[in-house]
């Protein structure tokens, strides 16, 4: 069981991380520095809620990771691990609460701290408190975008619980 743990850890991973830095390449029509739609959410989410929130953190962090320096933005990892971390750690809270019918609404709580700590970080590092002008658009912009990631995750859990209704081999099951 621990090969076939660490191969879907591994997997989505990976998935994550394609999509990261293909996200990367996107260009966003807002005026908004470092703006993003979080796309790799969806694979957190749907780590998250599937297999818990271990497994869901180390995807996280290694994605966070390899991410930033696959695309050159080493500068960046401050900012991501700030975000990243504390929206995890705020979806990880509402995974324990809510079902796999509410993902949307981890997805959104997730957006908004990822933006919150991004702020945060920023204000720590630059000193610039006039930085506090982007907050109200990238909040609104985290809502959005997180509850698109957390429909995406939704969907792809309940595709995900539709067919392994039949496969009793499944560890997810025995919880």
């Amino acid at each position: 069981m621990r090969v076939k743990r660490l191969t879907r850890c591994a997997l989505l991973t990976a998935i994550a991380l394609a999509i990261f830095v293909l996200e990367a390449q996107i260009p966003i029509p807002f005026p908004v520095p470092g703006m993003k739609l979080g796309l790799s959410n969806i694979i957190t989410l749907f780590a998250l809620f599937s297999f818990g929130w271990k497994d869901a953190l180390a995807i996280v962090v290694i994605r966070i990771l390899l991410g930033n320096l696959a695309s050159g933005q080493v500068m960046a990892l401050l900012y991501s691990l700030g975000g990243g971390l504390l929206s995890f750690a705020g979806m990880a809270l509402l995974c324990r609460i809510l079902t796999a019918k509410q993902v949307w609404a981890a997805g959104a709580a997730g957006g908004l701290l990822h933006n919150l700590a991004q702020m945060a970080v920023a204000l720590a590092v630059t000193r610039t408190p006039g930085l506090l002008v982007w907050l109200p658009v990238l909040l609104l912009c985290g809502l959005g975008t997180g509850l698109f990631t957390g429909l995406c995750a939704q969907l792809l859990l309940r595709r995900r619980l539709i067919s392994d209704k039949g496969d009793t081999h499944d560890e997810s099951q025995k919880k």
